[in-house]
């Protein structure tokens, strides 16, 4: 269903009354051509595994309002992953509107989303950060970051006995690449780190 996954695990400040970890699932479409295909990985062996790796390109912060919720149980027609990756998230699974819409049309079953309060319907939904009541429904910000991930096929070029170049895959381009999601959260509670320092 080009179907991607972030999940994040946080962990809790129990002298603020927190459990001992949060998790958090966002799920967005897959475009074809932002990772290279499983096929290709497992025929390109990598030269020194356990070597610490730079990424090669560095791509632009990708700011994302996760503006619907996706219900775990029906989850899995979506993606048979999430039941797996997004087990301890089950309340905290987000995706966008516009993604919902994709894969609507490509056949999947809609009472998986509800959509969550905007900003525009509330205006005295304001940012977490700003909000001085913990007990209060906010917009929430997470911020991560992929330090290295396969993006795309590195070519060569060779030169046959006649002169004649062709290219052949030889090689992984790596990326790096950071991610904010905004998204509706019932009470301030649930999104400490969102604080202004």
């Amino acid at each position: 269903q080009e179907v991607k996954i972030f999940r994040a695990l946080i962990l809790g400040e129990l002298e603020r009354g927190q459990s001992q970890f949060q998790a958090l699932c966002f799920v967005t479409r897959l475009h074809r051509n932002e990772i290279i295909p499983s096929e290709s990985m497992a025929k390109l062996r990598q030269k020194n595994p356990r070597t610490v790796r730079q990424a090669e390109e560095v791509r632009g912060l990708e700011h994302l309002s996760m503006d619907v919720a996706v219900n775990f149980s029906k989850a899995a027609q979506l993606s048979s992953h999430i039941h797996n990756v997004c087990a301890e998230a089950k309340e905290a699974i987000y995706t966008r509107e516009e993604d919902v819409k994709f894969w609507l049309e490509k056949g999947v079953d809609g009472s998986m989303f509800e959509v969550l309060p905007q900003g525009s319907e509330l205006p005295e939904l304001q940012r977490c950060r700003r909000c001085p009541d913990r007990w209060k429904p906010c917009i929430c910000s997470y911020s991560l970051s992929i330090e290295w991930y396969p993006c795309m096929l590195k070519y060569c070029k060779s030169r046959d006995a006649g002169g004649k170049v062709s290219s052949y895959k030889c090689g992984i381009r790596s990326c790096q690449k950071g991610y904010t999601f905004d998204y509706y959260v019932p009470q301030k509670q649930l999104c400490l780190w969102d604080e202004e320092t």
